[in-house]
């Protein structure tokens, strides 16, 4: 079963804009089902996977364009990098719009390239996994936390209790996962080894894959918290350098994210790391041993994964919207925290999340912190599994976390 993706219109509106498009996230997120479902009848597809034609682009980059002519798609484009020179000669010199469709699953390698080849004639558009309102068809549109915004998705949102969600979360939000019905274990086992053994071996220098198996667990069992190196590395037996190097490749090929402290000059006694967020919270929990939703619900990690799962959700509607997500956390030396922050148009929207029915009312009483700032407020947001939208006081909302 194809599920429509959010993403549609500004690959559309993209498509109108440049030459080139470029379509990168992890694996298995649906990126070239995407494009092929979106593709007019006249679209060549090709991928680089296959070896024959992977050899064609490495070696013949223009006899490979003679022998594949746009409008074209090429898959997994970070396979041949020879290619780009050539495509940015055959766009400056026919200037039409959307002649090349590409996805990408890795990023480091691929970025330094695209920058270097396509400036100017490339729409870089990130993707990751199903959205909670993609899954159950819900509108569109990044993250609004004031109650109209909220009220109006209340019309299309499909009411989840805490097992419900639980469920969802230990999923996760790859494609294939809801096509058909398949074992979970195996899939995640299948899909970190495919990770491991093509992209981290063939892309990059690590040399010891179990090594960075261990770190990527190291990274699942630390989401939602803040950064550090030096703990990773001493948790897995590499260096801190080493630490820093492998996280960026997690970042780059989009399977964690990171939050920044929100800072201002107003702000002097801030918490200056970042927080830490695997993207796909299915295969967080497969990386961290969860076998079941049951047991992850009520496990010492729950409150941790739920975070994550709403981080998320919030993080890939802004993506779906084409933007950037502008989201930060906030936390003083005095020990006040506030688990997210939305800036837009220069005003602070806070948001606590928790994994309760019934929070208490002070759970939001870091939100003051913010006036520090000098920032006007917006509508803050208490995300929890409470079964209806409700006001708190005059600024702040209980909101279900469903209607994310």
């Amino acid at each position: 079963m194809f599920i429509n993706r959010h993403l549609e219109q500004v690959i559309q509106n993209a498509n109108h804009a440049y030459a080139v498009l470029l379509l990168t996230g992890p694996r298995q997120v649906g990126k070239t089902t995407l494009l092929r479902t979106m593709a007019e009848s006249d679209r060549t597809y090709v991928t680089l996977d296959n070896p024959v034609i992977r050899e064609l682009a490495v070696t013949d980059p223009e006899l490979f364009l003679q022998r594949y002519q746009p409008p074209l798609i090429i898959d997994e484009i970070q396979y041949a990098p020879q290619l780009l020179p050539y495509i940015k000669m055959y766009v400056d010199e026919h200037r039409r719009k959307g002649d090349f469709w590409l996805t990408g699953s890795q990023m480091f390698h691929l970025m330094k390239n695209v920058s270097e080849s396509l400036a100017g004639r490339v729409a870089v558009i990130p993707i990751q996994g199903l959205s909670q309102a993609e899954i159950s068809e819900g509108s569109t549109g990044a993250y609004q936390p004031d109650f109209d915004s909220l009220s109006d998705k209340l019309k299309t949102a499909k009411e989840m209790n805490v097992q419900e969600i639980f469920k969802r979360i230990h999923k996760g939000s790859m494609p294939a996962l809801y096509e058909t019905e398949q074992d979970i274990e195996l899939f995640y086992s299948s899909y970190v080894n495919t990770y491991l053994q093509r992209d981290i071996r063939e892309l990059t220098q690590v040399g010891d894959e179990l090594a960075f198996l261990r770190f990527m667990t190291a990274c699942a069992a630390r989401t939602g918290q803040l950064l550090n190196y030096s703990e990773l590395a001493k948790d897995v037996g590499i260096s801190s350098p080493t630490a820093k190097q492998w996280l960026s490749m997690l970042l780059s090929s989009g399977i964690v994210i990171l939050i920044e402290p929100y800072f201002n000059n107003a702000l002097k006694r801030i918490v200056k790391s970042p927080r830490l967020y695997f993207m796909d919270t299915g295969l967080c929990a497969w990386l961290t041993r969860w076998t079941n939703p049951e047991s992850l619900e009520v496990s010492a990690m729950s409150g941790a994964f739920f975070e994550t799962y709403v981080v998320s959700e919030i993080y890939k509607s802004f993506l779906n919207a084409g933007k950037r997500p502008p989201l930060f956390y906030y936390r003083d030396t005095d020990g006040k925290e506030i688990d997210l922050m939305i800036e837009k148009n220069d005003v602070l929207y806070p948001i606590e999340v928790k994994k309760s029915g019934t929070p208490k009312a002070d759970a939001i009483r870091h939100f003051k912190a913010l006036e520090k700032t000098g920032k006007r407020m917006g509508t803050g947001n208490l995300i929890c599994v409470s079964r209806e939208l409700l006001p708190i006081d005059r600024q702040n909302l209980m909101v279900p976390v469903w209607l994310i």
